[in-house]
């Protein structure tokens, strides 16, 4: 309008800056103490990187029950990935999602506290699309890559719960993610183990919790042979052995 006050421009970014930070909430103090900030400090990062199917029939369905509740009460992943490869998020990476529940993997026993989740629009019994893939690749290349979380360390619902979780089952391509540089896989030709080898060991080693051999079995069947049964044979030693060589050489943790 004609003869109203001009501010200058620089002036202008301060006062909305200003209104910026008044707006913004400030960091939780404790009322007993003496707030004296330090800047040494980050967000908690994740290290682990989990993958579910959604055992339901479309991502619309599965999109309302993350942000409301199963039958089992509350729960929520942080991304979920649709069968036609759109990605939707729906907790902040750097914020605690409810989607592990109990189950440990190697040393981690707070799963939902170190980990990424990630959903795949899949009822369980068919095969994934590979659009999905696609877009899960990508996200996986960005998650690892922004959050440092080591490419090896993506793994299945059910290896960290087998005895309560099957997902994202036995039609999961491991492999394909392997060949994309991510989560575990055996390489070059596989051998005997030499004499003396653990085979329950090597499961402890890669990351299966053994409360439940039967049940770790089966998990593991999934993940590596994309095969049923419980009972571990000469081919699970030799991709046991394998896997075993690629931890203690620091294979794909980089």
């Amino acid at each position: 309008m004609r003869g109203s006050p001009r501010w200058p421009r620089s002036a202008a970014i301060v006062v909305l800056l200003a209104l910026l930070a008044a707006c913004a909430p400030l960091p939780p103090r404790n009322p007993l103490a003496t707030w004296v900030p330090s800047p040494n400090h980050d967000i908690r990062r994740p290290v682990l990187i989990v993958l579910h199917f959604t055992d339901q029939h479309s991502a619309r369905e599965s999109l309302h029950t993350l942000r409301t509740q199963n039958s089992g009460g509350p729960v929520s992943a942080h991304y979920l990935v649709g069968a036609d490869g759109h990605v939707y998020q729906l907790v902040a990476d750097q914020l605690r999602a409810w989607h592990g529940g109990g189950g440990r993997w190697g040393t981690i026993t707070d799963i939902n506290s170190a980990s990424i989740g990630i959903e795949l629009d899949n009822d369980g019994h068919s095969p994934f699309a590979q659009a999905q893939i696609d877009s899960l690749l990508r996200l996986l290349t960005d998650l690892t890559t922004r959050l440092n979380i080591p490419p090896a360390q993506i793994i299945g619902h059910q290896d960290l719960a087998p005895t309560r979780k099957n997902d994202p089952g036995p039609l999961f391509p491991w492999q394909q993610l392997a060949a994309a540089g991510f989560g575990r896989w055996p390489q070059g030709v596989l051998v005997d183990p030499p004499a003396g080898f653990d085979p329950w060991m090597a499961l402890a080693v890669v990351g299966y919790p053994l409360d439940d051999r039967a049940a770790a079995v089966r998990a593991f069947h999934n993940h590596f042979r994309g095969l049923g049964g419980d009972e571990l044979d000469a081919q699970d030693s030799r991709i046991l052995w394998n896997l075993v060589q690629q931890i203690e050489a620091g294979g794909n943790d980089d």
